[in-house]
């Protein structure tokens, strides 16, 4: 049997904050889960979209180094598809003016692909993109 790809996990400090990030993406996640120390959300195609805050990840491996506090560098990428380039720009746009940490603000890239990158409020690279000419 070959392991099936299944889920992306995040270690977040803040559970609230981390889930109205991917909510503004429009994730539909329970404002209930905001309570929650472990949130799964069921992604289009069956992958899965896990948080654990630092607490439950320590719970299970006391040993991992999870950085604390202001600039702390997040452990996974994640990518959102837009419909166009426009809606890179909104998106990014919003993200920023709603106090998101702009990293690489809309720009054209050289695979033919409008991008942006936002991060999360663990650090997380949260990529935009669509095709260029849509």
């Amino acid at each position: 049997m070959t392991p099936r790809f299944d889920c992306i996990g995040l270690v977040v400090a803040d559970m609230p904050a981390s889930l109205a990030f991917y909510r503004r993406l429009g994730l539909d996640i329970p404002a209930s889960a905001d309570e929650l120390p472990h949130v799964e959300h069921a992604l289009e195609g069956g992958l899965r979209l896990l948080w654990d805050t630092d607490e439950v990840h320590a719970s299970f491996d006391p040993g991992a180094d999870l950085p604390k506090g202001p600039g702390r560098v997040g452990r996974a990428t994640l990518g959102f598809a837009c419909a166009d380039a426009g809606e890179v720009d909104r998106v990014y746009g919003e993200l920023v003016e709603a106090g998101y940490a702009g990293r690489l603000a809309p720009w054209d890239a050289v695979w033919g692909q409008r991008y942006a990158t936002v991060l999360d409020p663990d650090g997380n690279a949260v990529d935009l993109f669509a095709p260029l000419g849509r």
